[in-house]
Parts: C-alpha cells; structure tokens; sequence
C-alpha cells in the first residue's frame, strides 16, 4: 500500500510540473507576460510624461477639467519664466546649480568610500557582534530619515552645523541601503581570494580596495545611482537658512508655493530636476539589475 501510494503521488507530481512547462512554455502565457509588464512600463513611465506634458502646457491649459494628456499648443514660456524668476532672487540661479552638484559629488564620493569599506568588515571580517550589526542594519531599512528628524535636528544644532554645507553632506554620508547592497553582494565573492591574499602578505585595506572592491562594480553603480538620486532631491529648506547655501529644489519648493500662476513653472523646475538623474539612471541600469539579483539574504 506505501509503495502504491508513494507512486502514485510521484505520478501525480509529474502531471503538475508537466502542466507548468506547458503553461511557461506556451504563446499565451509569453503574450500574457508581456501585457502586464507593458502595462507595468506605462504605469512607471506616465509621471514623467505628464510632467514633460504639463511643463509644455500654456497657463490656460493647465487648469482645464477634465485635464488633457496632450498639448494643444505647446510653449517654451515656461521654462523662460522659471530663469527670470530664479533671476529675481538675491543669489544668481548658478549658485544654485553649484549647491546641488557640489554636494551631489561629495555626498557619491564620500558614500561610496565608506560604504566599501563598512561592507567590506562586515562581509568578510569575524569579529564579536558582527551578526548582531547586520541585523540592525536591516533593521533600520524600516525606517524613514523623517521618523528621527527632531533627533537629527538636536544632533546638529549641538554640533553647530546648521546653515552650513555640512548639514547637507553629513547625513548622507552612509546610508542603511546602499551599505546594505555593498555588504550583500561582497559576501558573493569568494572568502578562498581573501585568505590567498592574507597568506600573500596583504593586509586589510589592500584586499579591500585592490580585490573585493573591484568585484563589486555593479553594487558601486548601484549606491552611486542611489546616493545621487537622494542627494541630488536634498531639499535643505529646515536647516538652511542663507540663500548662498540653498539648493535647487528648495528654490523650486519656494516657486511652487507663490500660488497658481507659477504651476508652469513649477512643472518646468521639475522636469529640470529630473533629467540628471534619469541620465545617470540610463547610464548604469544594468548594473542595478545585477547587483538587485545578488542581494538576497544571506546566514
């Protein structure tokens, strides 16, 4: 009777996985799939088209209801009124620019050099607590910046860095999710090339930057897309108070609040906003693809 039974479940067994090949295998399915994931594609891509759209659109289009997904006659204007306002302020539009690059590249900078190097110990380094740091690391991706800012805001008005660049740059230095994607996908390579390089007489900081660094470049493109997404968004309008050291999208939050005459404008600074990192996106989408696949969670 166990031996009927155990056959006839195997039997069984063989008609489900049967069943699944065909239905992975078959047309239907294929043409399913990609409806949906088309579908997906149009969902993810409509906000940018809207706001390339709305940033064309004359003021007496903008607010027709029902509103239109297209342009009936589409004008520059905005993006001339957006320079002429950025003009009226007391700090030409260009120091804006150079605030937002400015600490876009050191924040990328400094983000990846401590990231590797904090991943690196974590990933490849035994010592008491290290289990425990992983878990509060994965921890802390439950929570957003906004959940302890009144902490933060206490932390740098003790150390005197409010109105400052360092109040910009600091904060982002290291980040639970780009540290997270550089530990996980430095515990994929091998522990076999770190011990030939500690026999080999390398110590810590060599087998970091000439040996496992170099095998996680698609994690290094990965936190650099992050870092500078969020780094590039920095909206510093709570703790910078001067004009000298504002960056561009508070200068595109005070725009959006001078009321409904300004929506244009208002489109048209973000559309700006957008185009660098879509491009940095475009540059190295493939690598966040790969380092997404490597970064399951590990013992």
């Amino acid at each position: 009777m166990a031996k009927r039974r155990r056959k006839k479940k195997s039997i069984e067994q063989l008609k489900v996985r049967e069943k699944h090949k065909k239905i992975n295998g078959s047309v239907g399915g294929d043409v399913c799939i990609f409806l949906f994931l088309s579908i997906l594609g149009i969902f993810m891509v409509f906000p940018i088209y809207y706001s390339v759209v709305q940033s064309l659109k004359p003021v007496e289009e903008l607010f027709v209801f029902p509103p239109k997904l297209y342009v009936l006659n589409p004008t520059s204007k905005n993006f001339h009124d957006m320079f002429k306002v950025a003009a009226e302020y007391t700090v030409p539009l260009s120091r804006y620019i150079f605030n937002s690059v400015f600490t876009t590249i050191v924040i990328c900078v400094f983000n990846v050099f401590v990231t590797c190097m904090a991943a690196f110990v974590l990933a490849k380094c035994k010592f008491p607590g290290d289990k425990l740091l992983n878990k509060i690391i994965v921890i802390a991706l439950l929570f957003q910046s906004q959940a302890t800012w009144i902490m933060q805001f206490l932390v740098y008005s003790k150390i005197h860095i409010i109105d400052t660049y360092f109040v910009l740059i600091l904060p982002y230095i290291a980040t639970a999710m780009n540290l997270y994607l550089m530990r996980q996908s430095m515990s994929t390579i091998h522990d076999s090339m770190v011990e030939a390089a500690k026999v080999d007489g390398a110590g810590l900081f060599r087998i970091c930057w000439q040996i496992v660094v170099p095998n996680s470049k698609p994690a290094i493109m990965t936190i650099i897309i992050f870092a500078f997404q969020q780094a590039w968004n920095i909206n510093g309008g709570s703790v910078i108070y001067s004009e000298e050291y504002k960056t561009l999208p508070t200068i595109v939050q005070q725009i959006s609040m001078a009321g409904l005459a300004r929506q244009g404008v208002t489109f048209a600074s973000a559309v700006l906003l957008l185009i660098p990192p879509l491009v940095v996106f475009l540059i190295a989408q493939g690598n966040v693809m790969e380092t997404m696949a490597n970064s399951g969670m590990k013992d």
